[in-house]
């Protein structure tokens, strides 16, 4: 074994033009009310990881361009796609009468820990402002409720880093059930 050089890893990432041909893991996430830039940024940058469907920005999220967001997207930015949308309701409604099944990252009387969730996909996962959560007004709006169980003193992570494990999660989930996903993958980047 021995560690791949910068080089390496970078022939091995797909150039942006064949990335949009490529299909996407089919999840769209709210951030409702994101105050943190550099959280906004951070999502940005493991939504391309994840080759995300599209980030919906609602309420006071912040939207590119901003040096804060581009700190910690890294060119993100320019590879998922993303939209604005005032209000986050109206963003989760939009995808609800799409067909889209709704997940809230949040702690909830009914939330489940994640990992023992069976997920439905195409799906929206909304995740809310850093202090006080996903708003009470998508409650209604939502099919179920996930959460990270915490183990120590602390409520919860980050929502960067939450959404973090949640995203890789569901990437595990769909190309379980859709091992073509990845082949495709390999097949463009040959071919790119």
């Amino acid at each position: 074994m021995r560690k791949l050089s910068f080089e390496e890893i970078t022939r091995r990432r797909p150039a942006p033009e064949t990335l949009r041909r490529l299909p996407r893991l089919p999840v769209v996430t709210v951030l409702d009310n994101i105050r943190s830039l550099y959280n906004v940024g951070s999502i940005f940058r493991t939504a391309d990881g994840v080759r995300l469907e599209g980030l919906y920005l609602a309420g006071i999220t912040g939207c590119p361009p901003r040096k804060e967001i581009d700190k910690t997207a890294l060119g993100a930015t320019e590879t998922v796609p993303w939209k604005y949308w005032k209000s986050a309701r109206e963003a989760v409604l939009s995808l609800k009468n799409a067909g889209y099944a709704v997940l809230a990252l949040e702690h909830t009387t009914e939330s489940l820990p994640y990992w023992t969730m069976h997920y439905s996909f195409p799906l929206v996962l909304i995740l809310g402002n850093e202090v006080f959560g996903v708003q009470e007004e998508l409650l209604p709006l939502v099919d179920h409720a996930i959460d990270i169980p915490m183990l120590g003193a602390k409520q919860s992570l980050n929502v960067s880093v939450a959404f973090g494990v949640v995203a890789y999660h569901l990437l595990y989930e769909y190309v379980s059930r859709n091992r073509h996903f990845l082949r495709i993958e390999q097949k463009e980047q040959i071919q790119g």
